[in-house]
């Protein structure tokens, strides 16, 4: 670590604030795409709309809270931002096209019920994941996130005729050179707001360029208040409940992969209690989704190439982003403002931000024995499987629904392989698991 990386782990409130906005904006964008997508699915209203993306936005803010606060039952304690996940959107989609938005929340909240229940086996699942699966998870993390930091450099929609404008490609590759020229020339606290810097930089261009309409944020109200069951009492089905918990297993692979890469880059040994306190707390954070008619929460991936970058791995920063994520859940207008992003300028932080998570991953695999034909070969078909199920995710389209909501997950495959791999090569004592 740089000296200046180190001195600014005692950041004062100002400068965590600072950080703790750039947090926000890393995740911001990734997050209310899932309301909005669903919402114009569900042919929600003006007013069903405003209301879901600010309890949404709102309850992001709560769940991270969770996440951060160590109890002896819930919280991680890691520099951790939760949001929605976007695998939960076409299985969401299809309960609430087929049986109603009711029977959404119902689902939500017994998934939420199933994660809080299994934490403590689920997190027993640690001992398979040795330096080669934890490294292999991390890279497949960061790499198979890059061709949709790609697709919103070039504009967000790739099947859109205008995919790949000039002007978004200007703004995008902009904000990736300031980010990179920052980290190149700048020094202490300036170096570690590269991201919002760079992307700042690119939002300013881009309204000099007409790209940006302030309509949102004129058309948005002003105070907006979470309420319990406000599109109606939950109703409850068999099918949507397994596949909300299906989809459940599905984020928890991928929160123990960013759980670990966080331990990692702060220097944090995670035991099989902090990762069942981990799961407990995103367990909570659904339920709360499903009474506040919003969604499942998990940790995003985004953020830990925030922690890489600005060097700031102390968790004052995240408990800023927190209660700006609950105080913009409140104002939907100003809520709206940082909607207003060009998705090519997010794209550009975000290729810089989700490769520094593969990296991540494999600064990991340098400590892993190589010259072991076992550890060659988990991470060739971890690493290459999970990144070519998220390129083609259609691979599994013949099998049935309730198979592809698991494997049409890149992460989720490749970190199956993985551990499946290791414990096979354990059983013959080519590799070792942790203790």
């Amino acid at each position: 670590m740089d000296n200046h990386e180190s001195n600014l782990q005692q950041v004062s409130q100002f400068k965590a604030a600072i950080l703790g906005f750039q947090h926000l904006l890393a995740m911001y964008s990734g997050d209310v795409i899932v309301p909005l997508l669903i919402g114009a699915f569900l042919h929600f209203n003006a007013a069903q709309m405003t209301y879901l993306v600010s309890a949404d936005i709102f309850m992001c803010g709560i769940a991270t809270l969770l996440q951060l606060k160590k109890t002896p039952l819930t919280g991680i304690g890691l520099p951790v931002v939760l949001g929605c996940a976007v695998q939960v959107i076409t299985p969401l989609e299809t309960i609430g096209g087929t049986l109603g938005v009711a029977y959404i929340y119902g689902a939500i909240i017994c998934s939420g019920l199933f994660v809080f229940l299994i934490s403590g086996l689920f997190a027993k699942l640690r001992k398979f994941f040795p330096p080669v699966v934890t490294g292999s998870l991390i890279t497949i993390i960061g790499f198979s996130l890059v061709p949709v930091a790609v697709q919103n450099l070039g504009g967000g929609n790739a099947s859109a005729k205008n995919f790949a404008d000039p002007h978004d490609l200007i703004v995008g590759l902009i904000t990736m050179a300031v980010i990179i020229l920052i980290n190149i020339f700048g020094k202490g606290f300036f170096r570690s707001i590269s991201v919002l810097v760079g992307m700042v930089v690119g939002t300013v261009i881009a309204y000099a360029l007409g790209m940006i309409s302030f309509a949102s944020v004129a058309q948005a109200s002003w105070f907006h208040f979470p309420q319990p069951f406000y599109f109606g009492t939950p109703h409850f089905s068999w099918s949507a409940i397994l596949t909300m918990i299906l989809v459940s297993l599905t984020t928890m692979v991928e929160s123990t992969g960013v759980f670990l890469a966080l331990g990692d880059l702060t220097g944090r040994k995670l035991s099989e209690k902090d990762l069942a306190n981990g799961y407990r707390a995103e367990g909570i954070a659904a339920m709360l989704g499903g009474v506040f008619n919003t969604f499942p929460y998990s940790t995003f991936s985004e953020n830990v190439g925030v922690v890489q970058l600005s060097g700031i791995k102390t968790k004052r920063p995240i408990y800023y982003a927190g209660l700006f994520l609950l105080i913009l859940g409140l104002l939907p207008k100003a809520g709206a403002v940082a909607t207003v992003i060009p998705s090519s300028v997010l794209g550009g932080a975000m290729v810089v931000m989700f490769g520094m998570v593969g990296v991540q991953g494999i600064r990991i695999l340098q400590n892993v024995d190589f010259n072991k034909n076992a550890n060659l070969l988990i991470v060739a078909l971890s690493v290459g499987t999970g990144i070519g199920v998220t390129v083609y995710p259609q691979i599994f389209r013949s099998l049935p629904q309730a198979a592809q909501i698991i494997l049409d997950n890149g992460i989720v495959v490749g970190g199956f392989l993985a551990v499946l791999l290791s414990f096979l090569f354990s059983l013959t004592g080519q590799i070792e698991l942790e203790d």
